[in-house]
């Protein structure tokens, strides 16, 4: 008795493991085999797609015919063995040396010219099924996107939420993945500590293990957590109306460190100064060295006078200008009260400003719709409508940003005053602080520059600590005199909020403006 090859298979794993039509093909196989007195040697189950080329056993299952283990295939269907011309021709190649194909469903003889003329009409009809049915897939796919829906799995940080609807945040994991931006944007991480750090913060992947370094970097990537949805095959962009986990200037800021354009300082540091002090005559970092038992940090510049300063005299002069913001718990308390206190005397001009932003918002979309008529018509190529449908989805995205700070400025000036508060806090018990790596987080918030010049260490202070941090100390003027100090210093951290809202604001209509002027 000839012995044969019986071939089933099913497109999906889900197909597999419910076994419904892996069980009927291989009820139909088995029938055809005992009614045809054929005996099958060797079964090859395969969850693999027929639409394209390369599946393993199918391509071992051929393997063996050529070696003549096998007289013949036994197989449910035509589209069971082959859904692209490619392997039906291979299967035709076989037929014609003279080996056998039986399909279970269909009385097809291959021996006979009418018959191998059926065979490949069934063929090309199920390529075309194909075909068809991959142009539906993709015009629905598309359609999700032009929706701003993301029509794949959620990526971490986010959940799904079921078809038509958007991601939705995970609680759990969102926060997590959030600080993995905030963090890498210091440059102070690599792609191997930030990992090691979010996994003992509690971050896991969608399997339950550690975030790798190759979907950390692919995360950090990802567009879609700052409200923009891109292919990585086409470069295609489309705005999704998925609550952003973070905004596009943290984005932005990220992919200038990815790139390399912000100098990566890396977290293996030997000294607790090292690669923040300058030489106040040439702009170098110090080098830190060790000699007799203490830690100096020196210019090796030949060009410029060598300066040259002790770690501890470092340590020394930063806790004496923090002395001047020590305040007693009781006065930390007022100065928190005060600054509530002024928060809500702020005056808001909310509707003024949110109509100017959704203006703003209908103009880029005005300009975006006639830049997708003109690619239409053809006068400019796809490249260039790429491009800039790219850039003003960056600016719908950061205009959304915007409204969504504003709709909640409140809550956003309180969490921006409250963090400055924080810093002044602790910058006021720098003399008491252990770890060097709190140490060096403390200074990048609050400092822009340290520098040594004749020996003698210039603290360039960011705002609003620049105001804070003085040989006097926090004192009050008018129209503020006899108020105490404490409110004093909840003044000034308002003040600074404000300012610095008003210059975003001006810096995002300022951006928008040129933008318009370069359209026009």
């Amino acid at each position: 008795m000839k012995q044969y090859f019986a071939y089933i298979r099913v497109s999906t794993i889900k197909q597999g493991e419910q076994g419904s039509s892996l069980q009927e093909q291989k009820a139909a196989v088995e029938a055809y085999a005992k009614r045809h007195g054929l005996r099958i040697v060797e079964w090859f189950e395969e969850q693999e797609t027929a639409a394209s080329q390369g599946r393993p056993l199918f391509n071992r299952m051929l393997k063996g015919l050529d070696r003549g283990k096998a007289a013949g295939i036994i197989t449910h269907k035509i589209d069971r063995s082959a859904r692209n011309l490619r392997d039906w021709a291979r299967l035709g190649e076989l037929a014609d040396r003279g080996i056998e194909l039986h399909f279970a469903h269909e009385s097809i003889d291959l021996t006979s010219r009418g018959g191998r003329l059926s065979a490949d009409i069934l063929a090309v009809v199920a390529a075309d099924y194909i075909r068809n049915l991959r142009d539906e897939v993709r015009k629905g796919f598309y359609g999700r996107l032009k929706q701003g829906l993301y029509p794949l799995k959620a990526p971490l940080g986010y959940l799904d939420q079921g078809g038509g609807k958007p991601k939705m945040i995970d609680p759990v994991a969102g926060p997590l993945v959030r600080s993995a931006f905030e963090l890498y944007r210091t440059s102070l991480w690599s792609l191997d500590t930030l990992c090691a750090e979010l996994h003992r913060r509690g971050l896991r992947n969608h399997r339950g293990g550690r975030v790798t370094m190759n979907g950390l970097s692919t995360m950090l990537n990802n567009p879609f957590y700052a409200g923009i949805i891109k292919l990585r095959t086409t470069n295609e962009v489309f705005q999704g109306v998925h609550e952003p986990l973070i905004d596009i200037g943290l984005f932005d800021q990220v992919q200038t460190v990815l790139q390399g354009r912000t100098p990566h300082r890396g977290m293996r540091k030997r000294y607790r100064y090292q690669r923040r002090i300058r030489c106040g005559a040439c702009g170098y970092a110090l080098i830190a060295e060790r000699q007799k038992g203490r830690i100096y940090y020196r210019c090796h510049t030949r060009s410029c006078p060598r300066a040259s300063i002790r770690e501890d005299r470092i340590d020394a002069e930063l806790a004496k200008s923090a002395l001047t913001l020590r305040f007693t718990d009781a006065e930390w308390a007022l100065a928190k009260a005060d600054m509530e206190y002024l928060l809500k005397q702020r005056v808001h001009e909310l509707p003024v400003e949110k109509s100017k932003i959704e203006l703003q918002q209908k103009a880029v979309a005005g300009r975006l719709s006639r830049m997708t008529d003109a690619y239409i018509d053809g006068v400019i190529d796809k490249d260039t409508f790429l491009r800039r449908k790219e850039e003003l989805i960056k600016e719908l995205a950061v205009l959304r940003s915007r409204l969504n700070a504003l709709s909640d400025s409140e809550a956003v000036a309180r969490a921006e005053a409250n963090r400055i508060l924080e810093l002044v806090r602790r910058l006021s018990c720098f003399a008491d602080s252990a770890s060097e790596l709190d140490i060096d987080e403390l200074l990048t918030d609050t400092t822009s520059n340290l520098s040594v010049s004749e020996k003698e260490l210039v603290i360039a202070w960011q705002k609003p600590f620049d105001k804070l941090v003085t040989p006097q100390g926090i004192t009050s003027c008018e129209p503020y005199r006899g108020k105490p100090r404490t409110f004093d210093l909840a003044r000034t951290i308002i003040e600074h909020v404000e300012r610095d809202a008003k210059q975003k604001a001006g810096n995002d209509n300022e951006a928008s403006n040129t933008d318009d002027r370069l359209a026009a």
